[in-house]
């Protein structure tokens, strides 16, 4: 192996899309499931409004970004929508939420919203549901 080699692994792509999706998945999933708490307790909820809809409304919709849009991630499944709600959900998170906050407080969600970047425009890759229905959808048209 030649370190300066121009050549893509394709089957290697396809590994480390795999890898890179489910320990980001999981690790969304780890902010999203107290906000996903917090919505089911019912009280007094207390989120910032994002979008002018209201805390709850705001709410639901980050918990649809980080726990129900992880779990389609870790599957592959529409992964390139679901990577399109999550880029928008860091995006609020480091220019509005975070907005002026000093660095440190927006590079959690920048170093996100950069593999949520990659993963839609590559992909799933092989190893997802995606994949398995591109296949079947490939397969099907000869």
């Amino acid at each position: 192996m030649t370190y300066f080699n121009s050549k893509t692994n394709l089957l290697l792509i396809d590994i480390i899309l795999l890898i890179v999706r489910l320990f980001v998945g999981f690790a969304m999933l780890s902010h999203g499931f107290p906000k996903l708490q917090m919505l089911l307790e019912g009280g007094d909820i207390k989120f910032f409004d994002f979008l002018g809809l209201g805390p709850k409304i705001s709410l639901i919709l980050t918990v649809f970004a980080e726990f129900v849009c992880s779990i389609f991630l870790i599957l592959g499944l529409f992964t390139r929508i679901a990577g399109g709600f999550l880029m928008f959900t860091m995006l609020i998170a480091a220019f509005i939420v975070h907005g002026s906050d000093a660095f440190d407080k927006r590079e959690m969600s920048l170093l996100y919203l950069s593999i949520y970047f990659l993963i839609v425009v590559l992909g799933a890759g092989r190893f997802s549901i995606d994949g398995m229905i591109e296949k079947k959808r490939k397969a099907s048209e000869w």
